[in-house]
Parts: C-alpha cells; sequence; structure tokens
C-alpha cells in the first residue's frame, strides 16, 4: 500500500459503525416525533374562534366621500364574546 492513497474498494459509508449510527438516529427519530405530536396537542387545545355575527355598511356622502362600518362578533373557545367594530373614510381626490 502506497501512503497517502486511498485502498481500492474502500467505502467510508461502510466504515461508520453500524450501533453508533442506529443509537444517532433513534435518537434523531424520537426528538422529531415528540415535537410534532407536542405541536398537533397544541393546535388541538387552543381551539379557533367562531364568528357568531358581521354586520358591513357602506355609505357615499355629497362630498364623495366613502364611509364604511364593519361590525363582527365572535366567541372563543373559552366562551368570552368579543365585539369589534371598524370605520374607514376614503375621501375622492
Amino acid at each position: 500500500m502506497i501512503a497517502g492513497r486511498n485502498v481500492v474498494g474502500f467505502h467510508p459509508i461502510l466504515s461508520i459503525l453500524p450501533i453508533g449510527y442506529s443509537a444517532s438516529m433513534k435518537k434523531h427519530v424520537i426528538i422529531v416525533s415528540m415535537a410534532l405530536s407536542v405541536f398537533g396537542l397544541s393546535v388541538l387545545l387552543v381551539g379557533c374562534d367562531r364568528q357568531v355575527s358581521s354586520e358591513k355598511s357602506t355609505s357615499v356622502s355629497n362630498d364623495g366621500t366613502v364611509t364604511s362600518k364593519e361590525k363582527t362578533v365572535t366567541k372563543s373557545s373559552d366562551g368570552t364574546v368579543t365585539k369589534t367594530e371598524d370605520s374607514k373614510k376614503t375621501t375622492s381626490p
């Protein structure tokens, strides 16, 4: 064998010990599966807000100003009711 040259038929991947490789892969699989299960449970436990009612109205005044109003009532998973009102005024150039 000549120093500094690889031996014909040498495979570096096959030289890895299977015990160490499989142990690190098991640890990786366990960590990933735990992270996915925690994420999935958090999505299920949080829940979503449910929209109870929504009302939109738009009016135009004589000078061309457009006024839009939106009222929304939502109910969260813990039972609290939230009312929001948005109002926008747009003037024509």
